[in-house]
């Protein structure tokens, strides 16, 4: 491991408003903080969100600052990029967001029955080959809904065509309400402060030419049978930028 990387996670284990749980630490100690966070760290009665996949953290930190009513809490297992957000939060003193490093898989570990009011999923990995690691699959579904509150929302943001019509698909099979869904978001006539929050990874897609997906359904508290759609969907022809291109993208945006 490099010493950036060192560094970055000796920083975040100072930071008092992240925690870094894997499974081994869950399984020796357990979250005392389950079903507390309001009380014990948010200091406050304000509905919680999560970002899940947050990476950089870059929408946790746009979306807390824009709705300082609500807390927010980032989760991802890569420390190294959560460093960022988490490290912005620190430095403009945001008080209402925090970050949890630990797998998808286990948050039903660190949060209680109707906790969360708000999901979102920014631009996961669309897992074209197994549905079962999809973050909007059934098994998700299922997941999210031993913590979310009754009714609670669930967002996805995405570039890709796959998981949108993945998504869309699974809505449908499980007669699920939607509240606003769109293929092309910044060309939608959506008026929401959301669409001025636009990710490093997000400005990839928009200058290679995709279009912006997103949709806003609830999950209801009564859902409890849940059909995985059965339908063929054409996957992704492209692929994210390397690093080298990621770094050259930067550098022509920096020279404009």
């Amino acid at each position: 491991m490099g010493k950036n990387k060192l560094a970055k996670f000796a920083n975040m284990e100072e930071y008092p408003h992240v925690f870094q749980y894997p499974f081994a630490t869950l399984q020796e100690k357990g979250f005392d903080m389950k079903g507390k966070w309001r009380q014990e760290f948010f200091k406050n009665d304000n509905p919680i969100v999560l970002e899940l996949g947050c990476g950089k953290g870059e929408y946790t930190v746009g979306l807390a600052k824009l709705f300082p009513e609500k807390n927010f809490i980032g989760i991802d297992i890569k420390g190294a990029r959560m460093w960022t957000g988490a490290k912005q939060a620190l430095e403009e003193e945001l008080t209402n967001v925090a970050f949890l490093r630990t797998h998808i898989e286990l948050t039903n570990h660190f949060f209680s029955e109707n906790e969360i009011s708000e999901i979102w999923i920014t631009f996961p990995d669309p897992q074209m080959k197994k549905n079962t690691k999809r973050m909007t699959s059934t098994r998700f579904m299922q997941l999210y809904s031993q913590f979310l509150a009754s009714d609670g929302i669930i967002h996805l943001k995405t570039d890709s065509n796959f998981m949108y019509t993945y998504t869309s698909e699974m809505i449908k099979a499980n007669n699920l309400p939607v509240s606003f869904q769109t293929d092309d978001l910044y060309h939608s006539g959506l008026d929401d402060k959301i669409l001025s929050i636009r990710t490093f990874y997000e400005q990839q897609w928009l200058a290679r030419g995709l279009n912006i997906k997103y949709v806003k359904f609830v999950l209801p508290a009564s859902q409890q049978n849940w059909i995985e759609p059965d339908v063929e969907i054409e996957k992704d022809d492209y692929r994210s930028f390397g690093r080298n291109n990621s770094q050259s993208l930067a550098h022509s945006k920096t020279a404009k």
